[in-house]
């Protein structure tokens, strides 16, 4: 992938920034694995490192370990069993690991790319991913989702400075992992609206240049729908391709608002729901895609049926609010709503830009249909009881998840509207 050209491409950007990435190499080719030590050390990567990944990626990336020993590495190791969750105990046991080494490899995906990038942000060691399966759009990303206290929230750390991927192990993922990574993907749509209406009520900062990055990785995605089930090595390089894209996206915002939308934060409300209760929630990227194409069908359904509205100044139930969130929640859930983000929206403006927030809804969203096709063309969940979501919870996470983030979502926005959103569900 060319950094430099992108990163040319957003010199004197409008928006008034000046973009950069921290990230100085990306490599997406097929046998990859066994170039790993000499790419490395082309970068000028530090010799003493610690690997952390689990079983089942190591399997998958069979002979980068060997890459790496011929290559001259000291190679201290951190296997887990199966790393599911990205927990704030699993990062300090990487910081505890990292006293005598200078960088950190991540191999692997999601939660084990998640702790290493805050583990490696806080000892301040270099840090590269070895990807293994396609299945989310963290990899370049300066964020990371990780759970402390049964509440998950978005640490601001810092994008690896290598990001290697092996389209031979990244074809023959798992289509469950690979469908997550699409369903990650289409979340972007949601992303951009809520970003763009964000700035047009608040002022909150956009770069249209930084969203036509985000969605050029989108395109290259749901352009191979229909090869996501497959193992063609072509199509995981080019999906690994979008999903950095979106990664890089955010570095380039300085924000995960490129990314991620109400329908992200949908998701983690369901996981942080079944956390404190001792529930596996489900691959994320995979319930991403089902909040998806719940929150597109409800922002297409707003724009459809309100076509005035005359808000009012929010008051807010907080003992309804923490009903919806298990009691070990209540002091993160607070600490974002005290101040509220809502204070910093006048209804008046609100119904002033009505028009054009219904008009970028139509802009930026696909339509139901359009939606729904591409996901069942690759494979991925749609509905809530694909990721054991129940009526109920599905219900308590549509009206309360807006909550967990100090953020202008449109689902934020519809108490203010006097808008019930289980209305537009259908």
């Amino acid at each position: 992938m060319d950094l430099k050209k992108i990163l040319h491409s957003l010199e004197n950007c409008p928006c008034g920034k000046q973009h950069t990435f921290v990230t100085e190499r990306v490599e997406i080719e097929s046998g990859l694995t066994a170039k790993t030590g000499k790419i490395l050390c082309e970068e000028n990567f530090p010799k003493k490192v610690l690997v952390v990944s689990d079983d089942n990626a190591m399997k998958a990336a069979d002979g980068v370990l060997e890459s790496l020993t011929e290559a001259g590495f000291e190679v201290k190791k951190l296997i887990y069993a199966n790393m599911m969750y990205a927990k704030i105990e699993q990062v300090r046991e990487v910081e505890a690991l990292t006293a005598d080494v200078d960088g950190i490899i991540a191999v692997g995906t999601g939660s084990i790319n998640d702790i290493c990038r805050v583990a490696s942000f806080r000892t301040g060691k270099k840090f590269c991913i070895f990807a293994t399966a396609p299945s989310m759009d963290g990899f370049a990303s300066d964020t990371a989702p990780i759970i402390e206290n049964n509440f998950k929230n978005s640490f601001f750390v810092e994008q690896p400075s290598v990001i290697l991927a092996d389209t031979k192990i990244l074809a023959k993922a798992p289509l469950e992992l690979k469908a997550a990574g699409f369903g990650d993907m289409v979340a972007k749509y949601i992303g951009i609206a809520d970003w763009r209406i964000a700035n047009l009520l608040i002022d909150e900062y956009y770069c249209p240049a930084v969203a036509d990055i985000t969605m050029q990785g989108v395109q290259k995605v749901v352009d191979l729908a229909d090869k996501v089930s497959g193992e063609d090595e072509e199509a995981a390089g080019s999906i690994m391709e979008g999903l950095i894209l979106s990664g890089l996206g955010m570095k380039l915002a300085k924000s995960s608002r490129p990314a991620s939308g109400a329908e992200h934060v949908v998701s983690h409300y369901l996981e942080c729901y079944k956390l404190a209760r001792g529930i596996w929630p489900e691959f994320h990227g995979k319930k991403v895609g089902v909040a998806t194409v719940l929150i597109n069908r409800i922002y297409h359904n707003i724009a459809d049926r309100v076509t005035d509205i005359d808000p009012v100044v929010e008051v807010t139930d907080w003992d309804d609010v923490k009903a919806a969130f298990d009691e070990t929640q209540h002091a993160e859930l607070m600490k974002l709503n005290q101040p509220s983000i809502m204070d910093k929206v006048d209804p008046a403006r609100l119904k002033a830009i009505w028009p054009q927030v219904r008009a970028i809804i139509k802009e930026v969203l696909p339509t139901d249909e359009a939606l729904m096709k591409m996901m069942k063309a690759a494979g991925a969940a749609t509905e809530p009881a694909d990721v054991h979501v129940s009526p109920e919870l599905l219900e308590k996470a549509l009206k309360y998840h807006s909550y967990m983030r100090y953020r202008i979502l449109l689902t934020r926005l519809m108490p203010m509207m006097k808008l019930d959103i289980m209305d537009f569900v259908k």
